[in-house]
């Protein structure tokens, strides 16, 4: 298993690599098959992963302290990166497949290969690697792909917004980068283990809050938490459909909830001052987002803003979980953080469904507006059919996934006592039921305008990924006791278990 972690980052390095060589000589079907056969490689080993042993560590170049005394880059899989790998890869692989047929409408279709394969490579990076600098290196790789697939249509609202992206992003990096300086300063080491060792058992001066607190500040600007989302509205709805469902449905998870949860938990430990940060930013985060959703009719902007919504419900629930690690109720704790990453995995789910789904409308009709583009369902049923099940699925409505992790967010907020967040996160689950009434009323169920009459269905490429994500939208929810101790009871019991992640590297 340890040989196969290079694997992650060197597949669509290699994959990416080889696609300009065959553009080079216009072998269209084959780039093809060459990035879709690189992302179903990395989502057949992510699943393979799942099976293999609860830690496994391997040290670039050797340098294992147990064998030579040196410390080198550990590469690490535990039952937390093995769930955001298996999310990563699985809408990658979705993403892949929806776009042999929609990327044809644009030119250079295989450096929009390349940038996808760069974006996977660079979330692999994050979430297996157990040193903060090459955490920010593989960061910005996967900004740097983002960057170019946000403005790659060209259009001038494109371009506009991926100078925002890019601005603020650089303000994130640059937080971060400061942070790891300091960190460095302070500890002499890069490695999160150490530098856990480091925190444990210490009292954390003010350099190190202040470190620590650039490195958050500029992950949950990543992650487009309140007052930290500008970026994404603009961002999200201007990029290529694929790219929107991989921006929403993975890239703010491993490239910002991932991170802030492993800081938070493996690096600080069970401290009560974090854990406040991240249910304020959650519960500003979730209603704030809604609220701003509900006046949109731009489908894709909707559905933007319901991005930085949901993921307040994921930042809600593990600083709920922190909160009751610090105050000693470690099954709350669990419970809390159980369910925020359960409603991560829901997400990545219904939201990149929503994507793709709003990619085949506009794909059909070259509108994104929901009055414009309304009764469509009727000469596209799959689409119409794929539109329902996820926005029944992002409202939280039995039996479909995003029920179960809203219910038990709902349910753990309150048992912490926390009566006032579990109101909000109630009033949320609300307005996202009445915004997502209004898409069904329109998209799904208005009369469809005279210039689409002739319009049909979008290609199986497209259409195909769609309904595999329907499916899971409405099995994984009722499914969990089946897969909960597979998947996300290990990576629960990661976070949970904090400074273990120490000791679980360096094989103690």
């Amino acid at each position: 298993m340890e040989n196969m972690l290079p694997l992650f980052v060197v597949i669509p390095l290699g994959a990416a690599f080889v696609i300009p060589v065959l553009g080079l000589f216009r072998l269209e079907k084959a780039w093809d098959v060459v990035a879709v056969v690189a992302t179903l490689a990395l989502l057949a080993m992510s699943v393979i992963m799942l099976a293999g042993e609860s830690v496994v560590v391997t040290w670039i170049g050797g340098y294992d302290p147990q064998t030579t005394g040196l410390t080198g880059i550990p590469l690490v899989s535990d039952g937390l990166s093995r769930l955001i790998l298996l999310v990563v890869n699985g809408i990658a692989a979705a993403a892949t497949i929806y776009s042999m047929s929609y990327i044809k409408q644009y030119t250079k279709t295989h450096l929009y290969y390349v940038l996808l394969l760069l974006m996977v490579a660079g979330m692999n990076g994050i979430v297996l690697s157990g040193d903060l600098f090459n955490i920010y290196v593989f960061v910005e790789i996967t900004a740097i792909a983002s960057f170019a697939l946000v403005g790659y249509t060209l259009r001038k609202d494109a371009l506009e917004a991926t100078f925002k992206y890019l601005v603020l992003s650089g303000v994130a990096t640059s937080f971060v980068l400061l942070g790891i300086a300091l960190v460095y300063k302070e500890t002499g080491t890069l490695n999160l283990a150490q530098i856990a060792g480091a925190v444990e058992g210490a009292e954390m001066g003010k350099t190190l809050w202040l470190a620590f607190g650039l490195i958050l500040g500029g992950f949950s600007l990543k992650a487009a938490m309140v007052p930290f989302h500008a970026w994404l509205p603009d961002a999200h709805p201007s990029a290529p459909a694929p790219i929107s469902a991989m921006l929403s449905g993975v890239m703010i998870k491993a490239s910002g909830v991932y991170v802030l949860a492993r800081i938070a938990f493996n690096v600080l430990g069970a401290s009560y001052a974090t854990g406040v940060l991240l249910m304020a930013l959650g519960s500003i985060s979730m209603l704030v987002g809604v609220l701003l959703a509900v006046g949109q009719w731009d489908f894709k902007r909707l559905l933007a803003y319901h991005s930085i919504s949901q993921m307040g419900y994921v930042v809600l629930a593990l600083g709920v979980g922190l909160e009751m690690m610090a105050r000693g109720s470690t099954t709350i704790a669990y419970v809390a953080v159980f369910a925020g990453l359960f409603h991560l995995m829901n997400h990545a789910l219904f939201k990149s469904l929503l994507f793709l789904c709003s990619g085949s409308a506009v794909y059909r009709t070259g509108s994104r507006f929901l009055k414009k583009i309304q009764g469509i369902a009727g000469p596209m049923p799959v689409t119409g059919f794929c539109t329902r099940i996820a926005s029944l699925s992002i409202s939280g409505v039995p039996p479909f996934n995003g029920f179960f992790s809203k219910l038990l967010i709902t349910i753990v907020v309150v048992w912490a006592g926390h009566w006032a967040l579990g109101l909000v996160t109630i009033a949320a689950s609300f307005l996202t039921l009445v915004s997502f009434t209004k898409v069904q009323r329109y998209l799904v169920e208005g009369e469809l305008a005279e210039e689409y009459a002739t319009i049909k269905e979008s290609p199986y490429p497209m259409i195909v990924p769609m309904v595999v994500l329907a499916l899971l939208c409405a099995t994984v929810g009722v499914l969990v006791p089946v897969y909960k101790d597979v998947l996300l009871g290990p990576a629960s019991e990661v976070l949970v278990g904090g400074f273990d992640y120490t000791s679980a590297i360096f094989g103690g």
